[in-house]
């Protein structure tokens, strides 16, 4: 979609009439501001409120608000790195989860509209990412740098965060993404994609666990083929979080996982924690079609210190998605 298509312009204050036609709610999202609670799992498109990551939010001025969050000290798939840091992927989701959140509570993004991501890039802190015996609690500053809006409506945006814990910077992040009606989605999309009875293709034997820095079978993407540094993504839509609820193609998230654990196996590392993870997303990566996954190490760096990997996803001839993960130094 191009943006020449939009108008860009600042953001302007928006009242969301779900929130007008309550009670009021103060200034903060929350009603109850004293207590804990995550946000509506609709406004994060989340089918789990265990999936939510988002507790509260509030608005600071035309294009700045700020965003709790809270991550657990365990999860089912977002692990902790070498059960010591928390999942830099679990970073992106929440990130992720913001952009939906003030897309539908601040910007009047419908709900039924369709949020296409076209490019994410984030960064963490290892020294402020280590669990500790309580759940990490967080505060995001957000800034909607570009707003595009089309007849009136959000059409895309963009928008950077800054996460804190405990006072310090523990990740930065930047996102950009289109909304799109039901009518056009339907023109875009291929129709038998659409159709109730439409499925991906049969499921695929994982790679070893223990090579993509995973533990279970079951939360492995890859599936060898036979050439190095070359895999088939491994499509399970029955995976509670991946695929926490029905879609029509590969969601953005299991292509970002996809890249981490491509490069997990290229550096030949069974525990890697990405320092800056990216993906830019150029087509649908379809459930019907194999998908083909390709890692490249760009280069050694020095001895005992970072390493970056370009992991690249191609279907039916065309490319999918490319990615950089830059992993910190052997952690064990």
């Amino acid at each position: 979609m191009s943006a020449s298509t939009f108008q860009v312009e600042r953001t302007a204050v928006y009242e969301p009439a779900w929130r007008t036609a309550a009670p009021p709610l103060g200034q903060r999202g929350n009603r109850f501001t004293s207590l804990t609670s995550t946000v509506p799992k609709e406004l994060v498109h989340r089918a789990s409120v265990a999936e939510v990551l988002l507790t509260d939010w509030e608005r600071v001025d035309h294009s700045r608000f700020t965003v709790s969050a809270q991550w657990p000290r365990s999860h089912s798939f977002f692990t902790p790195v070498a059960g010591t840091y928390h999942d830099p992927l679990m970073v992106v989701e929440t990130i992720r989860q913001i952009g939906s959140l003030l897309g539908h509570a601040e910007f009047g993004v419908p709900f039924g509209q369709h949020f296409l991501l076209w490019d994410l890039s984030v960064t963490v802190v290892p020294e402020h990412l280590q669990v500790s015996r309580t759940p990490a609690s967080l505060d995001i500053d957000v800034s909607c740098t570009e707003v595009r809006r089309r007849s009136g409506d959000l059409g895309g945006l963009n928008y950077e965060a800054v996460v804190h814990r405990a006072g310090h910077v523990v990740a930065t992040g930047r996102v950009s993404y289109t909304c799109t009606t039901p009518a056009v989605y339907r023109r875009i999309r291929p129709p038998h994609t659409l159709l109730p009875g439409h499925k991906p293709l049969p499921l695929t034997a994982p790679v070893a666990p223990q090579s993509v820095g995973r533990v279970s079978p079951t939360d492995v993407v890859l599936s060898p083929t036979g050439t190095q540094d070359r895999w088939q993504l491994r499509v399970d839509s029955l995976h509670p979080i991946l695929f926490d609820h029905p879609v029509d193609h590969v969601p953005g998230m299991v292509l970002l996982e996809a890249a981490r654990q491509a490069a997990s196996a290229a550096l030949g590392r069974s525990s890697l924690l990405p320092l800056n993870i990216s993906g830019d997303f150029k087509r649908y990566a379809e459930l019907d079609l194999p998908c083909f996954i390709e890692a490249e190490r760009l280069h050694d760096g020095a001895p005992g210190g970072e390493e970056t990997v370009a992991v690249t996803g191609h279907q039916d001839g065309h490319l999918v998605f490319n990615s950089t993960v830059t992993a910190a130094p052997y952690i064990g």
